[in-house]
Order: C-alpha cells, then sequence, then structure tokens
C-alpha cells in the first residue's frame, strides 16, 4: 500500500486551503451585502491564495456567486477560471504587493464613505476610533478611473501606513490580516463616516490632536493583545 509522500501531503494541504478560501469569499461577499455595504454587484474582495490571489469575479452579485466561480490571479496579473476577475484586481493585486502585512482588501460602495469619497473628503480625527484604521486619518486617494493602473498605484500610497483609504469618488478599500478583519474594518469605517457625515450638518467637529491621536494608537498596539491573569 502506497502512502502519501510529503508532497502529496502538502499539496492536499494548499488545495483544501484554497478551498476554505473561496467559501471564505463568497460568504463575506453575502455578508457586506447584508450589512448594506455593498448592493448588488457593487465592491469587490481579494485573499491572498499562496503566491497568488483569489479575486471576486465580475459582474456577479454574492447570491450568484459560488467557490468555484472565484478567480485565481497570479502575482503576473494572469488568471484562471470560468469568469473574469473583478475589474479592480488591479489595486488588489499592487495593494497585497506593497503590503506584507495585507492578507485580505475589501472594497465597497457603502453610503455614507462614498459620500465623503465624493466629495473628496478625508475622515479627520473627529473620534479616536479613526485609529482603527492606523493612522490620525483615514485618507482620500485622489481620483482616477475605475479598474486603471493608475487608480492602484494611488490607493497603494493612500494607505501607506493605514489599514483603509477612500476613493475619490468612487468608494472605500478596507484590508486586513484576514477576510473577517478587512470587512470588519468596512464596517467600522462605515460607521465612522456616518457620524462625521452628521457632525458636518451640524457646524463640524472638535478634532483630537495629533498628541490625542498618537496616545491613542500607542493604547491600540497592544489593545486585547495580552490575556488577563
Amino acid at each position: 500500500m502506497n502512502r502519501p509522500g510529503r508532497g502529496d501531503e502538502a499539496r492536499q494541504a494548499m488545495e483544501q486551503q484554497e478551498k476554505e478560501l473561496r467559501e471564505t469569499l463568497v460568504e463575506s461577499s453575502l455578508e457586506l451585502e447584508r450589512l448594506g455595504l455593498n448592493r448588488g454587484t457593487s465592491g469587490n474582495l481579494s485573499v491572498r491564495c499562496g503566491t497568488g490571489l483569489l479575486v471576486t469575479p465580475s459582474g456577479l452579485s454574492p447570491a450568484e456567486m459560488t467557490p468555484d466561480s472565484m478567480v485565481h490571479l497570479g502575482a503576473d496579473g494572469a488568471w484562471c477560471g470560468a469568469m473574469k476577475p473583478s475589474s479592480e484586481w488591479r489595486f488588489h493585486r499592487g495593494i497585497v504587493e506593497a503590503r506584507s502585512d495585507v492578507a485580505a482588501v475589501v472594497h465597497t460602495h457603502s453610503e455614507y464613505a462614498t459620500a465623503l469619497a465624493c466629495q473628496r473628503r478625508s475622515i479627520p480625527a473627529f473620534h479616536y476610533m479613526v485609529a482603527i484604521a492606523g493612522g490620525v486619518d483615514i485618507r482620500c486617494a485622489p481620483y482616477a478611473s475605475f479598474g486603471s493602473e493608475r487608480l492602484a498605484e494611488l490607493a497603494v500610497a493612500a494607505l501607506e501606513g493605514r489599514k483603509a483609504c477612500l476613493l475619490a469618488n468612487h468608494g472605500l478599500i478596507a484590508t486586513g490580516s484576514s477576510l473577517a478583519a478587512a470587512v470588519s474594518l468596512a464596517a467600522e469605517i462605515e460607521v465612522l463616516a456616518k457620524q462625521y457625515v452628521q457632525l458636518l450638518q451640524m457646524g463640524g467637529p472638535v478634532l483630537l490632536t495629533d498628541e490625542e491621536m498618537a496616545d491613542v494608537l500607542q493604547r491600540f498596539a497592544s489593545y486585547g493583545a495580552a490575556p488577563r491573569g
């Protein structure tokens, strides 16, 4: 009786991991729609898989997606599968190439974040939770056409030192160490965007200082990291 070799075991483990990631992409797409952060075919997601990415397909709503419809995208931009990758695959690839800490990218057209993006506004330090995106503000990248290499370059620049950014006249990008983390961050930023829009209608917020935000960022660095005891 032949036993599987180490190579076979490694291949099986990789295949199982890819299967689970494909399923999680579908589940995360449905969750974004349930949360009201995306509707219909808007938005897209990706997750690292081996040396490449798995990306949601172009033109399918979450209800139509299956694990098999997720598209594998190589580091060189070549893709394989029954469907085409999202038109925004370039910024998904660009972000994970530039950021070794990022395992997943979520792009939404959520209502309030997009409204601010259409005014080309960054989200300033009106609340300490802005620091959840990694800095003293949530930047808005300049405008470029959707799906373009220029948009990918601008998104990577806006994400420098950050976990999320707005895209002018477009929407939001949130990143994370997992799809769950990226989805959670996108949801949190939409809440912050709504609060900021409401404050602008009331005359504008009182902003925290850079020193106050630096204290928050330091606290966030160890928040929840150590067990009790």
